[in-house]
């Protein structure tokens, strides 16, 4: 394989891993804004919320949205990684999500959530470094 080839790839991946978050992210915004619009009872949970609670949930999904740039930016050993570590924490948050017995709407997103991020976690474990 030549040099130019190697480069494509490594910068292929990168692309394709950012746009993953980016479908990830989508899908997790319309969850959220179906279930303001069609669930009352959440916005009564959401008023009960704890500050720390609030700004969990908020880091959580800043770790995604930061996905979308560090993809593109890091280079191949922490890009790797970090694809992995994240989109491991955010494959069980919306798994935990779950545990609740959610609404038909919201399972159809979560499942489309959790097969995005597996597969976010199988394709940067099977990158490897270009030779």
């Amino acid at each position: 394989m030549n040099t130019n080839n190697a480069t494509t790839l490594f910068r292929d991946r990168k692309v394709l891993l950012s746009t993953l978050w980016i479908f990830a992210l989508l899908n997790y915004i319309y969850a959220d804004v179906f279930t303001l619009f069609f669930e009352p009872s959440a916005h009564k949970s959401a008023e009960t919320m704890s500050q720390g609670a609030i700004l969990g949930f908020a880091v959580l999904m800043e770790t995604g949205i930061a996905m979308i740039i560090l993809s593109r930016l890091l280079k191949y050993g922490a890009n790797r990684w970090l694809n992995i570590i994240v989109a491991v924490i955010n494959t069980a948050a919306v798994a935990w999500t779950l545990t609740g017995g959610a609404a038909a709407y919201y399972m159809f997103f979560a499942i489309i959530e959790i097969a995005c991020t597996l597969f976010i976690i199988w394709y940067a474990w099977t990158w490897r470094r270009a030779v």
